[in-house]
């Protein structure tokens, strides 16, 4: 597979997400907000697919399955909860320890670590998209660009605004 491709978490209702293929981190890592510690060791968060743009938000509850302190590549550590995700990546299932962090400010909502990659895959980082492409209705969505009309704001009732 190239250094990006498109995947899915079908475990919790992702059919499509591009993700970053990153060998330099060990776990893989998922763009997740308003996290919530919920009783009997589960999580529940709430994943937003699509790069740039808060559209088709997706709420889970899954089993935690670790705490680990993690360190970026500016070399700042953090505490994250680590799930385990069903991905799916150039047709093959693979079970992924995944951590939840917010990658709002990331140019893709998922990376793909060496955990998930020794499961069978090879990486050629000179290229992309090895794995195939999403549908183009896809891409589009992803990009922002749709066939729906953006929401207007609604006419102002006071003459002056």
């Amino acid at each position: 597979m190239g250094w990006r491709e498109w995947a899915s978490l079908p475990s919790i209702g992702i059919p499509w997400i591009k993700v970053k293929i990153d060998t330099g981190a060990r776990s893989s890592a998922l763009h997740a907000f308003d996290l919530e510690e919920l009783p009997d060791d589960r999580v529940r968060f709430t994943v937003h697919p699509w790069q740039d743009a808060d559209a088709d938000p997706v709420v889970v509850e899954v089993p935690i399955h670790d705490r680990r302190a993690v360190r970026s590549s500016s070399g700042h550590s953090e505490d994250r909860i680590v799930v385990l995700l069903e991905l799916v990546l150039a047709g093959r299932t693979v079970l992924a320890e995944t951590t939840l962090s917010n990658r709002d400010q990331m140019g893709f909502r998922m990376l793909v670590g060496r955990e998930a990659l020794r499961q069978g895959f090879v990486v050629d980082p000179g290229r992309s998209f090895l794995a195939g492409r999403a549908p183009r209705e896809v891409r589009r969505r992803n990009r922002g660009r749709t066939a729906e009309p953006a929401p207007r704001e609604p006419a102002s009732e006071d003459p002056a605004g």
